[in-house]
């Protein structure tokens, strides 16, 4: 399968402040803040929704093809993307703006103040997946991912147009989304993932049932944290799959990146829905096990080891077969 992710580009900034923001505030002066705090270290990280689904697939042996906007500050990024079996020749690079950035600083009491720069990420809605489809051959999946809105109903109209098969995958830009926009975005996609809040903020927004949003999806996939995954279809029992044990809970950003990331993967080798969540359980395991979100290396054997622990032999015999070395 030629499966396209589009979704936002960017680097994570984070400094640590040994002291308490609390004792640098003037009760009588919050009105004119005017602050400057001296930081221990500063841990630059690689982010956003499209590269972090994109490296987990590469890490399984995928081809995935990142379609999003980055700056023209992007080639040392597009270097270990490169490096890591990821497609970035349909990456936008603006000629005038970074790429996007989240620059935060936590205290020791684990208070944070954080910006976010969207900076090239605005000109995704520029981008048009003819070409990317012309340029490999035609498209059988577009992942369509948290980026600038307007990119995200460009890239859903244009999908339903070309009848191109599409995954919706809303995720943090629910918050902002209107009921209007959220119904264009998920009707008739694929695929609709969500974690379990945001499949409560989906219906609440939408105005519509459970029910009559997946009557409006082929499947539509729940994460639910350390439960695993539910997956329903209309008519069909739900498929449920639990996750693998956990050596340790070091960071849980990027654990719902990777989890797509391995059930896309599983469905492009034609597993089926059970063992593609299930390749996606086990990868996301690994990626909350580990501090960043493309920071872990897949090692085949191990992977095989803990997979066949926690879904069986008959699981493991068929995704061995696929899973790359």
């Amino acid at each position: 399968m030629r499966i396209a992710v589009t979704g936002s580009i960017a680097t994570d900034h984070l400094m640590t402040f040994p002291g308490r923001f609390a004792d640098q505030l003037v009760a009588d002066q919050l009105h004119t803040v005017s602050l400057s705090f001296l930081v221990d270290n500063l841990d630059v990280r690689r982010g956003g929704v499209g590269p972090n689904i994109c490296f987990g697939m590469g890490q399984l042996g995928g081809r995935p093809i990142l379609v999003g906007a980055a700056g023209y500050d992007f080639d040392e990024y597009r270097a270990w993307l490169d490096r890591h079996g990821v497609d970035t020749d349909s990456v936008r690079i603006s000629e005038v703006l970074h790429t996007a950035r989240f620059v935060c600083t936590t205290d020791k009491d684990h208070n944070q103040i954080g910006s976010f720069y969207t900076g090239a990420m605005s000109e995704a809605r520029l981008i048009e997946l003819k070409a990317v489809a012309d340029r490999v051959g035609g498209l059988d999946l577009v992942l369509i991912g948290a980026d600038d809105p307007e990119a995200m109903l460009r890239h859903t109209e244009e999908c339903r147009a070309r009848a191109i098969p599409f995954a919706a995958d809303f995720s943090q830009q629910i918050a902002r989304m209107n009921g209007d926009e959220i119904r264009t975005l998920l009707d008739g996609a694929t695929y609709l993932f969500s974690n379990e809040y945001e499949k409560g903020l989906i219906e609440s927004k939408t105005g519509w049932t459970d029910e009559e949003i997946l009557s409006r999806v082929g499947h539509r996939v729940t994460t639910l944290g350390s439960r695993g995954v539910r997956i329903e279809r209309v008519g069909e029992t739900p498929v449920e799959v639990g996750c693998p044990e956990e050596k340790a809970k070091v960071d849980p950003t990027g654990v719902g990146d990777a989890f797509r990331a391995g059930f896309l993967t599983g469905l492009s080798w034609g597993v089926g829905l059970e063992r593609a969540a299930q390749v996606g359980c086990m990868l996301a395991t690994l990626v909350i096990e580990t501090l960043g979100t493309q920071e872990y290396t897949l090692q085949r054997a191990h992977f095989m080891e803990r997979f066949t622990k926690a879904y069986g032999d008959e699981a493991a015999t068929e995704v061995r077969a696929h899973l790359a070395v």
